[in-house]
C-alpha cells in the first residue's frame, strides 16, 4: 500500500462551510484511487470556513503523476445539504511530489465534481485521456451554463440570465459584497425618503436648497461644488475628470463651426490658424447626440444638445474653453458662445455641455466601452477556456462579480424602470441610439491607451494625468502579459495551434463587436505579440480604463450643476436673455436630481472585499515561474504607486483614479 497526504483548504468566503460528508479520488496517469471519505479528528468541523484539513489517502499502487481529482459531498445524517467553497486541495505523493489543485467553486449538490491539478496547459499538449476528456466536459458544461443573449439589437451581446440568482454560484457577488451593496443603496434611498426629496418633482428654489441636498461629501465633491463655474475647471476636466476620452487636438476646425479670430482673440494677440500651428487648440465635439431624442421627465420635455467645444492651451499650460456651439447646425437662433459673453450666458452654455458630457460618459465611455465589453471577455473566457488553461489562469481575476454588477445595472438602471431610464435625458428610447452610434465608431485602437493618445494627438498635452498614469499602467500590465504569455507560448506556431484561444477571440469578435472587421478587433491570434497585445488590452480595459471613467463619479457628478443628469428648458436662442432663475428653471427637478446622485454614490462605493490590481487572492498558477512573475508585476505596481503619490503630493487636485491599489482588478460595481 502506498499512502497520499490530502489537504483540503476551505475557502474564508462567508457561508464557505459545510458539514456535509467530502469524498475524493485521485486521478493519476497510471491508475486512480477509490473513491474515499475525508475524515479525520475535527469530525464534522473539517470544512468550516477557513479551515485546512490534511487526510491520507491509501491506494495499492503508485497513480503516478496526478491529473486530477473527483470530489463530491453527500448529507450526513441529520445535516441538511449545504453549499460549500473549497478553495483547494494539496497531495504529497509518496515519491515526494506535491501536487497543488486549484479549486475555488461553490459545491452546491451532490453530484461528482473533477478538477484539474494545478500545472497549465494548453489543449494540444493536454494528452492524458482523462485529462482530455474532463476538459471537453468542463467547456461543454460551462456552456450550457453560460449562453449568449442579444439585450438590444447594434450592441455587444450580454449573459443569459434573468436574474443574478441564476448565474452558477462561483460567479455571483459575495455574501460581503452583496449584502454591503444592498445597505449602500438602502441607505441612500432612506436618505433621500427622510429629505422628502425623492418623490418631490418641484424645480429647485434656490442654490442654497440644492446644496442642503448634497448630502455626501468628498474631498474632491466639495472642490468641485466650490470651483464648478471655473473657466479652468471646465476645462480640466476633459483631461483629469471621469471623461478624458473625448479631446483632441485641433488641427483645422469643422466646417459647421465657423468660429473667426476675433470671436476667441478680440484683441488681435493671436489668430486660430497660428494656435493651431503651435498646437494649442482642442477640440470635443458631441455629434453622438445629434438628433437623440430626449427623454421625458415628470410628464417634462428634456433636452439634450450635441456641442461643439474650443479649448485653448495657455502660455500658463491651462485649457480653457474659448467657444460653445450648442447644437451642430450653425445658425442665427444657435449662437457660439464665449468667455467674454455675460456671466449666465456662458454659464449655461457650459451647463449644457456638462449635461451632454454626462450622458455621453454614461452610455459610451462607461457602460459600453468598460462594462459590456468586460462581460463579453467573461462570458467568452468561461465558455471557451478550461481551468487549466494558462489563459484562464491570468484572466479569471479580472473577470469577478462582472456579469453580476451588469445583470443588475440591466435590471435596475437601464431597463424601462431603471434609475437612468427615468431620470436622465438620454433614457428610454435615446439611450439605445447613443449605443448604437458609439457601437458603430469604437476601434481596437480607441482602446488601446497608447493608440488612442497618439490617434488624437495628445502626448505632449501638460497635466494630463490620465494619459501619463495610464500610459505607465499599460506598459506594466503589457510586460507582466508578455512574460506570463511568453512563458507558455514559445512561438507562433503554439498560437495558432490553440484552439482554445481561437475560439475565445472568435467568440469576441462575433459577440462583442458583432463581426464587423473596420473595428480591427482580431478575428483569430497569428502570434504572440498579437496575443500579448489583445489580452493586455482586456485586463486595462478590466481594471485600469474602468477606474478611471468610474471611481470618480460621485466627486464630479454628485454636485448636479456640475453634470446634470437631464436640463429641461431648451438652450437661449439669443445671448443676453439667461440669469440665475434660468438656470434654477433649467436645471432637472428634484427628485430627478437627488436620484442621480444616489446612482453615482452608489457606483462610487468599494466594498471591503475590493481586489485591486495585481492582488490575486485565488491562486490559479501554481508554477514557480508565472508566480515569480506575480510577485514582480505587484512590486511594478507597488513602484509606480510610490512616484504617483510624490506626484501629487505638489498638486492643487492630486489624480488619484489610477493608483493601483484604488484601482479594481475587474469592473465589479
Amino acid at each position: 500500500m502506498v499512502d497520499y497526504e490530502v489537504t483540503v483548504f476551505t475557502g474564508s468566503l462567508d457561508h464557505a462551510t459545510t458539514h456535509n460528508d467530502v469524498y475524493i479520488k485521485l486521478v493519476g496517469t497510471d491508475g486512480e484511487s477509490h473513491r474515499t471519505h475525508l475524515i479525520d479528528y475535527k469530525g464534522p468541523i473539517a470544512f468550516i470556513r477557513g479551515a485546512v484539513s490534511s487526510f491520507t489517502v491509501s491506494c495499492s499502487v503508485s497513480i503516478g503523476k496526478l491529473v486530477l481529482i473527483e470530489l463530491d459531498k453527500q448529507r450526513f445524517s441529520f445535516f441538511p445539504e449545504e453549499d460549500w467553497f473549497p478553495a483547494m486541495v494539496v497531495i504529497k505523493s509518496p515519491e515526494g511530489d506535491t501536487y497543488t489543485v486549484p479549486i475555488y467553486r461553490w459545491i452546491t449538490d451532490c453530484k461528482v465534481h473533477r478538477f484539474r491539478e494545478g500545472t497549465a496547459l494548453r489543449v494540444f499538449e493536454d494528452n492524458h485521456r482523462h485529462g482530455s476528456n474532463s476538459r471537453e466536459k468542463e467547456l461543454k458544461r460551462r456552456k450550457e451554463e453560460y449562453r449568449w443573449d442579444v439585450y438590444k439589437e447594434g450592441i455587444p451581446h450580454c449573459i443569459k440570465a434573468r436574474d443574478p440568482c441564476s448565474l452558477p454560484p462561483e460567479v455571483r457577488f459575495s455574501f460581503t459584497k452583496t449584502v454591503q451593496f444592498t445597505f449602500t443603496a438602502l441607505e441612500g434611498k432612506i436618505e433621500l425618503m427622510l429629505e422628502g426629496l425623492a418623490n418631490c418633482k418641484k424645480k429647485w428654489k434656490d442654490m442654497h436648497h440644492l446644496n442642503r441636498a448634497f448630502w455626501h461629501k468628498t474631498h474632491m465633491a466639495d472642490y468641485v461644488q466650490k470651483h464648478w463655474k471655473e473657466d479652468v475647471f471646465f476645462g480640466y476636466q476633459y483631461l483629469n475628470g471621469i471623461n478624458p476620452m473625448l479631446i483632441r487636438r485641433c488641427m483645422a476646425l469643422p466646417s459647421n463651426f465657423p468660429v473667426t479670430d476675433d470671436m476667441v482673440f478680440p484683441r488681435g494677440q493671436s489668430s486660430l490658424e497660428e494656435e493651431m500651428k503651435k498646437g494649442n487648440i482642442f477640440l470635443v465635439d458631441y455629434k453622438l447626440l445629434d438628433g437623440v431624442k430626449p427623454s421625458v421627465i415628470n410628464g417634462k420635455k428634456q433636452y439634450l444638445m450635441a456641442p461643439l467645444v474650443l479649448l485653448h492651451k495657455t502660455p500658463q499650460d491651462q485649457l480653457m474653453p474659448i467657444a460653445i456651439q450648442l447644437k451642430q447646425t450653425p445658425a442665427d437662433d444657435n449662437p457660439i458662445f464665449f468667455p467674454t459673453d455675460s456671466e449666465y450666458d456662458w454659464l449655461i452654455a457650459k451647463i449644457f455641455v456638462r449635461s451632454a458630457d454626462f450622458n455621453v460618459h454614461e452610455l459610451n465611455v462607461h457602460l459600453l466601452r468598460t462594462h459590456l465589453l468586460a462581460e463579453v471577455f467573461t462570458v467568452s473566457l468561461l465558455r471557451n477556456v478550461p481551468m487549466v488553461h494558462p489563459l484562464y489562469k491570468l484572466l479569471i481575476p479580472h473577470t469577478r462579480y462582472t456579469l453580476q454588477i451588469n445583470i443588475l445595472a440591466r435590471l435596475l438602471l437601464i431597463s424601462k424602470t431603471g434609475v437612468f431610464t427615468k431620470f436622465s435625458a438620454s433614457g428610454g428610447e435615446g439611450m439605445i441610439t447613443i449605443l448604437k452610434r458609439s457601437m458603430a465608431s469604437m476601434t481596437y485602437s480607441s482602446l488601446c491607451i497608447p493608440e488612442d493618445i497618439a490617434e488624437r494627438g495628445l502626448k505632449d498635452l501638460p497635466n494630463f494625468n490620465y494619459r501619463d498614469d495610464g500610459l505607465r499602467l499599460w506598459d506594466i500590465i503589457n510586460r507582466f502579459v508578455q512574460e506570463v504569455l511568453g512563458y507558455y507560448y514559445k512561438n507562433d506556431a503554439e498560437v495558432k495551434q490553440d484552439s482554445e484561444l481561437q475560439k475565445w477571440i472568435s467568440d469576441i469578435f462575433v459577440h462583442g463587436f458583432l463581426s464587423k472587421k473596420n473595428t480591427g478587433i482580431p478575428q483569430s491570434f497569428t502570434s504572440v505579440t498579437e496575443l500579448v497585445k489583445f489580452v493586455t488590452m482586456v485586463i486595462f480595459t478590466c481594471s485600469a480604463q474602468h477606474a478611471a471613467v468610474n471611481s470618480g463619479q460621485y466627486d464630479f457628478d454628485g454636485w448636479m450643476p456640475n453634470a446634470p443628469t437631464s436640463l429641461q428648458r431648451p438652450p437661449p436662442t439669443k445671448k443676453g436673455t439667461t440669469n440665475e432663475a434660468t438656470m434654477l428653471d433649467t436645471f432637472p427637478d428634484v427628485n430627478a436630481t437627488v436620484h442621480g446622485m444616489a446612482v453615482v454614490w452608489l457606483l462610487s462605493k468599494q466594498s471591503t472585499d475590493f481586489a485591486p490590481l495585481g492582488h490575486y487572492p485565488k491562486n490559479h498558477f501554481t508554477e514557480e515561474t508565472p508566480c515569480k512573475l506575480i510577485k514582480k508585476f505587484q512590486e511594478r505596481l507597488e513602484e509606480f504607486e510610490a512616484s504617483v503619490k510624490a506626484r501629487n503630493g505638489i498638486l492643487e487636485v492630486p489624480y488619484t483614479y489610477l493608483i493601483p491599489s484604488e484601482v479594481e482588478n475587474s469592473v465589479a460595481l
